[in-house]
C-alpha cells in the first residue's frame, strides 16, 4: 500500500469517515443483503446502489489516488461482467451479478480479489450442501407457517447466493487494503 493512500486517510477527518464506512456501514449493507436474499430470493438494487454511494464517500474520504480507484472501478467491472455472465447461465440471480460487483468495488484487485473470490466459493459451496441436505429431511411443522423458510426448504428453489457473496466479503474484509488503510 502506497504510503501517500494511507497518508491521506489522516487529512480532515477522513479518517473516522473511512472507519464508519470500512466498519459500520459496508458490514450492515453486506448483511442486509444476505438477509435479503435468504427471506425473499431477490438482492433490492437500493442494497448494490447503497454499497456505490458509500465506496464513493469512502473514495472521496480517503482521497483514494486515481490508479487505486481504477484498479477498484476495473475489478467491480468485472464483476459485473462475469456476475451477469453467470446470470445469463441462470446460475446467479442478476441481484446477486450486482451485488458481487458492488462488493468486488469494495474489495479492489490482486490477492484481495483472488481470496474474496474463493472464499466466496467455498461459502457457496457449503452453503449449497446445506440447503441440499436440509432439504432432503421433512420440514418441522413449527416452520409450515413461515412463506421464507418454505421457500429455503423448496427443492425447487435456488440456493440464495448472496448469503456467500456477503459471508465471504465479511471474511476477507479484515485483510484488504481498504481495511488496513483507515489501520494506520
Amino acid at each position: 500500500m502506497s504510503g501517500r493512500f494511507r497518508a491521506a486517510v489522516r487529512i480532515f477527518g477522513g479518517a473516522m469517515v473511512a472507519e464508519v464506512l470500512v466498519l459500520g456501514v459496508l458490514p450492515l449493507l453486506l448483511v442486509a443483503g444476505a438477509c435479503w436474499d435468504i427471506a425473499t430470493f431477490k438482492i433490492p438494487n437500493f442494497v448494490s446502489l447503497a454499497l456505490l454511494t458509500a465506496f464513493s464517500l469512502y473514495v472521496l474520504a480517503v482521497r483514494m489516488p486515481l490508479g487505486v480507484l481504477g484498479i477498484h472501478l476495473l475489478v467491480g467491472a468485472i464483476g459485473l461482467t462475469i456476475g451477469f455472465f453467470l446470470f445469463a447461465l441462470g446460475y446467479i440471480g442478476g441481484g446477486d451479478a450486482k451485488f458481487l460487483a458492488s462488493i468486488l468495488l469494495w474489495i479492489g484487485g490482486g490477492a484481495d480479489a483472488i481470496d474474496y473470490a474463493l472464499i466466496a466459493a467455498l461459502v457457496g459451496g457449503a452453503l449449497t450442501i446445506a440447503l441440499v441436505s436440509l432439504r432432503s429431511l421433512p420440514l418441522p411443522a413449527m416452520f409450515v407457517s413461515h412463506a421464507w423458510i418454505m421457500r429455503l426448504h423448496d427443492s425447487k428453489s435456488g440456493v440464495p447466493y448472496g448469503v456467500a457473496l456477503g459471508a465471504g466479503a465479511l471474511l476477507v474484509l479484515p485483510y484488504t487494503e481498504i481495511f488496513h488503510a483507515i489501520r494506520v
